[in-house]
């Protein structure tokens, strides 16, 4: 599909999910969504433009033009600010690094391709790998602690990940562990998560890079303020996609996210940030679409930011593991999630809205709205919340979940409408589910440890269900 067909595929449902809104809007929090979006603006830049080639870089796809990007950028940062452009041309490069102040932009017809030799995204950087804090290698787009940056289309990001560059590294640094043994052994995981995040060992010793196999996100601007993503496609991307990690006030509009392929190629993942809004863009990727966290187990905690005030709306989800998930790097907490007016359909697509977490992850996760949204299928659950991701539990940090609004919500096909999984001694708490049709779901709902659920119109395979029935404390409606 091409880009112009993804945007006028979005154009033609967001008018149809609009109209149905008006219910849902009901379920909302009267004036805390509006308040958000209000406070959320993106960065306006002077009107001077640095063009990358009238610092040496050649469009050719050979040709590397690292430095001569880092010139155009710091030119653009002396002169107080603009555009930095990238024209027509493929532009070969590594690691790219932003200053405050400076609007990347990727013109129609420009692709930034970006090396696949790991020593152009050295000396290391202070970055998260799956929401842990370590020294590693840069991202392959990276701002750390700059105001008023942005990454605008409408071209092409290509991280050129393949099998045999950076996505065989997910292996490697999952490899050569043993467990249980008097000289066990830990991959490059277990090092930084276990062995340092988990022990407080300082961030500026947690060195990996050089002869570790952590992969690098691709655009990551971290502990910044206002950030705009606008417009530009990415493809074949080593890992996360897009990964504001700390920041505040960050516009995410309009991006096509095209990587169907590669292990953890997650779309967007806001990570510890206040004040998101993820609208009009194209979701198409190997793991989830939306994954929004806020740090891994201790360090999340030792960090202590919660994810709060997302609003994602206006969204197509072509494919991938789920549409949105929450999780399960939710240490730091969250709270008030919107997803809206939204659409997703695929037979890959396991869930639409997914909440993930354990006893060791832990996470307060509270006030979610999950309306408006029109799910073609999927292959698991529409919505599920679990307290069993990964390790389980038996760790000591039980999780909260509370406050879930799922208002105005249709699927075609499923296995589950509903898939909650609380713990016996720590229940989900404050399900509210009103307006929602979900047909084809062949295993009905399941609903494990979950208390205070209320239910208003609700219809599961063609029947009008009470709370009881969909809680499965009455006659089953299959």
């Amino acid at each position: 599909m091409t880009r112009r067909e993804l945007l006028q595929y979005t154009a033609a449902f967001v008018p149809t999910i609009t109209a149905l809104g008006s219910r849902a809007a009901a379920a909302e929090p009267a004036g805390e969504i509006e308040a958000v979006l209000a406070r959320i603006q993106p960065p306006v830049f002077p009107k001077r433009d640095f063009d990358i080639t009238k610092y040496g870089a050649t469009g050719d796809g050979q040709t590397k033009c690292t430095e001569a990007i880092k010139k155009a950028i710091q030119a653009c940062h002396a002169a107080g600010g603009g555009r930095v452009v990238v024209p027509k041309g493929i532009f070969l490069t590594g690691a790219i690094h932003l200053e405050s102040n400076i609007d990347l932009y990727v013109d129609e017809g420009a692709t930034l391709l970006f090396s696949t030799d790991p020593n152009d995204y050295l000396p290391v950087v202070y970055t998260r790998f799956e929401s842990t804090e370590c020294m590693n290698y840069s991202p392959l787009i990276y701002a750390f602690e700059k105001e008023n940056v942005a990454v605008t289309g409408p071209g092409t990001l290509d991280g050129q990940a393949d099998a045999t560059h950076w996505w065989d590294w997910t292996r490697k640094a999952r490899a050569g562990a043993t467990r249980d043994q008097k000289t066990s052994t830990k991959n490059d995981v277990q090092t930084l998560v276990e062995e340092m995040g988990n022990k407080d060992v300082p961030v500026k010793d947690r060195v990996f890079g050089t002869g570790h196999y952590l992969r690098p996100n691709f655009v990551q601007p971290y502990r910044c303020k206002n950030v705009l993503l606008e417009g530009f496609t990415v493809k074949r991307s080593p890992m996360w996609e897009l990964n504001p990690t700390l920041c505040q006030n960050v516009t995410v509009r309009g991006v096509n996210i095209d990587c169907p392929n590669g292990p953890n190629n997650d779309g967007c993942d806001p990570d510890a940030c206040t004040d998101v809004l993820i609208e009009k863009c194209t979701f198409t990727t190997g793991d989830d679409c939306i994954a929004i966290k806020s740090g891994r187990n201790r360090d999340g905690r030792r960090v202590g930011v919660p994810t709060s005030n997302v609003i994602v709306q206006d969204c197509v989800m072509n494919d991938g593991h789920g549409g949105v998930s929450i999780g399960s790097e939710v240490s730091g907490g969250m709270k008030n999630i919107w997803v809206r007016r939204c659409r997703m359909s695929s037979p890959h697509l396991q869930r639409a809205l997914r909440i993930k977490t354990n006893s060791y992850r832990g996470g307060d996760i509270q006030n979610i709205w999950f309306t408006n949204v029109n799910v073609g299928q999927v292959a698991d659950a529409v919505i599920q919340v679990t307290f069993y991701y990964e390790e389980g539990p038996g760790g000591p940090f039980k999780p909260t979940v509370k406050n879930i609004v799922i208002a105005d919500v249709t699927c075609e096909k499923s296995q589950y409408g509903l898939d909650l999984q609380g713990y016996p001694d720590d229940p989900i708490s404050g399900v509210t589910i009103s307006n929602c049709m979900f047909n084809n779901a062949s295993k009905g709902n399941n609903f494990q440890n979950v208390e205070d659920v209320k239910v208003s119109n609700v219809r599961v395979n063609g029947k009008l269900v009470s709370a009881a029935e969909i809680m499965g404390k009455e006659k089953k409606y299959e």
